[in-house]
């Protein structure tokens, strides 16, 4: 009998020891940002420009500008948890090759962004670029596109705003969802700080909603974009990318023959 109680206080203690390390590293886990000296030099296949907005508590901004000559329209992209805009820069060039300009940021912490992160700062953050890019373009020219984490500032920004489109690809329901099923046995609504709960924000969005979304996503799961959507209102659409994971629907036609559709 002592035995197994010892074995229980273990586990006890293993269990709280998990619950802690949780709490205090949930940043780490959530957020998976590279740094980049501030004078590093970017280097893309198109035309763009850098440039630096300034947040209401000081943070310095990074972003990247692409331009091209008599655009279908813009893009304001924001992009998922890893990496910074070396990596997101190439990736939008994607876009920009359609001929449409594309707006994206590096969140607090990723790249050459400086600032403390907060959910609430991170959509302060957006909105601050959703500005700049009035700053520039009628609205009704304005698109509004969220990849993985990204989707869930794309989602509550259009909730606020009236861009033309919202497209998102792989999105979660909300971060707590997605929490739980990683980390099954730990008390996870109660240590989360940060909620993204796109279910809530998906029903204010007014403009046109195409969400992409891979059958074989081992990140975020097919049923999670689908629960989502199931929430939007208006118009809408669902693309399936039957075998696409989370980072490779531009392998796919499913993807490929319908995102000029989407942004159009």
């Amino acid at each position: 009998m002592p035995k197994f109680k010892r074995i229980g206080r273990v586990l006890i203690i293993l269990y709280l020891l998990l619950t802690t390390m949780l709490y205090f590293l949930q940043e780490k886990i959530i957020f998976l940002p590279s740094e980049l000296p501030q004078d590093y030099i970017y280097s893309f296949s198109e035309p763009f420009e850098e440039f630096f907005l300034t947040a209401e508590d000081g943070a310095k901004l990074n972003g990247l500008h692409f331009k091209c000559e008599n655009p279908k329209g813009v893009i304001l992209y924001f992009h998922g948890n890893a990496g910074d805009l070396s990596r997101w820069g190439e990736i939008v060039t994607f876009f920009a090759q359609k001929k449409y300009d594309v707006i994206v940021m590096d969140y607090r912490t990723y790249g050459k962004s400086t600032g403390k992160l907060s959910e609430t700062a991170l959509f302060k953050d957006a909105q601050l670029f959703y500005d700049y890019a009035l700053e520039n373009y009628n609205e009704d020219e304005l698109i509004v596109y969220g990849r993985s984490l990204g989707c869930s500032i794309a989602t509550y920004t259009a909730s606020k705003n009236k861009p033309t489109k919202l497209v998102l690809e792989t999105p979660f329901y909300n971060l707590l969802q997605v929490a739980q099923k990683r980390f099954p046995v730990l008390p996870v609504k109660w240590l989360l700080k940060y909620k993204f709960e796109s279910n809530k924000y998906i029903t204010a969005v007014t403009c046109p909603t195409t969400i992409f979304h891979g059958t074989e996503d081992a990140v975020v799961p097919y049923e999670s974009g689908k629960k989502l959507f199931r929430l939007a209102t208006g118009k809408k659409e669902f693309i399936t990318v039957k075998g696409g994971g989370h980072n490779d629907l531009i392998n796919f036609k499913a993807y490929t023959a319908n995102i000029d559709i989407a942004l159009k």
